[in-house]
């Protein structure tokens, strides 16, 4: 819907009323306006509420707000300003980390907050950190026109605690803070944060809440009703204190994000040396910890993750490595997210069969040995060794025998394993697909008849 301009009186008086009274006639420097009406079910002196479709795009107007000669130093400089979808209860407030992480499980692949860049206007190098999937931040021209649109994709049931249908949705924050530069350039000195009260619905979920509240609302009297705020056209977002971990500005920037908006250089805020890459080892295409971003991308096009790889742009080789699984798999989803961290790991995937073998007969005989010569052997103490399956199949059981007993794979003529009444059976690639994972075997060796060949016997 058109968002029609905000400067209607009664509209600063409600900004006012959520302020402290000393604030009265302090002009903010920025305001933002959120292009979508607040709910009629509102208590005078409370604080607004709006309600949001899911997904849907609504626009975010970001005005100048400044009297003439106040704040000069930003005057033909870009500002900088962070979106957050943040919880508005307390309560979820302290467990947020846990609750991010649910929902990023059970909705792999999706983010919380997007832009809808072709929908924006005056916003330059708009990022979103793949592993902060409720931020968003971009550089802006106080002087220029700016509306950013923005798409919320949790829904306010998502994190109620009673999940039967028809909960009361938890409320959320939209919150921007929006800093300068520093003499170094870098967005760090804050200017000023606001936010207002959302809750999100399926779509056209939030049109039919503002119906019912809004008929709601006039079936109260007269008297009643004057307690109540109007619904505004708009909703303007009040001032509120910065949000506390913007350390990440300060610091050393997170994966993929620099301070400053210029491009990325080597070495400079995303953790890669200057010096140049070692050639990585010709077989193993392992990615190195040296490895520029322009290699970082070449690497994942190489290993089929060519789907990822505009998340992860400006991410180097040491970037890329310093990902925990858990950043991996809610970044791209629990299939792709495992294949990538092990490729990142090189890692060795794990075995489809793992059995352990005993050449218990040959240590017998060592120890019955020990016994004649008188020595005293207190226990006997069998060693067994793990065997590694992948290919599941008798040709490849036979090579990591002949491997055990150093000998060459042609010396194995057959092998068996030993079944009921101890009957000798033909081990096929069948029988080794239904071996239990973790079996134990103990292995004798028979003379073939051929010279020079053993037979091998799985007991």
């Amino acid at each position: 819907s058109f968002c029609s301009d905000v400067l209607a009186l009664p509209i600063f008086k409600q900004e006012e009323s959520s302020l402290p009274p000393e604030n009265e006639n302090k002009i903010l420097p920025f305001q933002y306006v959120l292009c979508a009406a607040t709910s009629p079910a509102v208590k005078l002196h409370d604080e607004t509420l709006t309600y949001l479709n899911q997904g849907q795009s609504y626009e975010i107007r970001m005005l100048d707000n400044r009297k003439i000669g106040e704040l000069p130093e930003i005057n033909g400089k870009l500002v900088k300003s962070i979106f957050r979808v943040v919880f508005h209860d307390r309560r979820l407030q302290y467990t947020e980390h846990q609750q991010l992480e649910g929902w990023r499980w059970n909705r792999p692949g999706d983010r919380i907050l997007d832009i809808d860049i072709p929908m924006s206007v005056g916003i330059i190098d708009p990022r979103a950190n793949p592993t902060q999937l409720n931020t968003v931040e971009f550089l802006w021209d106080p002087s220029k026109r700016t509306s950013v649109f923005i798409q919320v994709h949790c829904i306010s049931t998502e994190f109620t605690m009673r999940k039967h249908g028809g909960e009361k949705g938890v409320p959320f924050r939209v919150q921007i803070d929006t800093f300068k530069e520093n003499e170094n350039g870098e967005y760090t000195e804050h200017l000023h944060s606001a936010s207002c009260q959302i809750k999100v619905f399926k779509p056209k979920g939030a049109d039919r809440k503002q119906k019912t509240d809004r008929e709601k609302m006039e079936k109260r009297t007269p008297h009643e009703k004057e307690k109540y705020q109007p619904s505004y056209e708009t909703t303007i977002l009040t001032e509120c204190s910065p949000w506390p971990e913007i350390t990440y500005v300060n610091n050393a920037p997170s994966p993929g994000f620099n301070s400053s908006h210029s491009s990325f250089s080597i070495g400079e805020g995303n953790g890669s040396p200057n010096h140049q890459p070692e050639p990585p080892p010709p077989i193993a295409d392992n990615l190195l910890p040296t490895s520029t971003p322009q290699e970082a991308q070449q690497w994942l096009h190489r290993n089929r993750f060519s789907t990822f790889s505009r998340l992860f742009r400006n991410f180097s080789g040491a970037d890329l490595l310093k990902l925990t699984r858990e950043d991996v798999i809610q970044i791209c989803g629990p299939a792709d997210g495992i294949r990538l961290f092990n490729a990142l790991k090189g890692r060795m995937v794990r075995p489809r069969l793992t059995i352990y073998v005993c050449q218990e007969s040959q240590q017998l005989r060592d120890l019955q040995q020990k016994h004649e010569d008188g020595d005293t052997v207190t226990s006997t103490f069998f060693v067994y060794h793990a065997i590694y399956l992948e290919e599941l199949t008798a040709v490849e059981l036979t090579e990591k025998l002949a491997q055990l007993f150093s000998i060459s794979s042609q010396q194995i003529s057959q092998i068996y394993k030993q079944g009921p009444t101890g009957i000798h059976v033909l081990i096929s690639d069948e029988m080794i697909q239904n071996f239990q994972d973790e079996s134990c075997f103990v292995l004798d060796t028979m003379k073939a008849e051929t010279n020079d060949s053993y037979h091998i016997i799985l007991k």
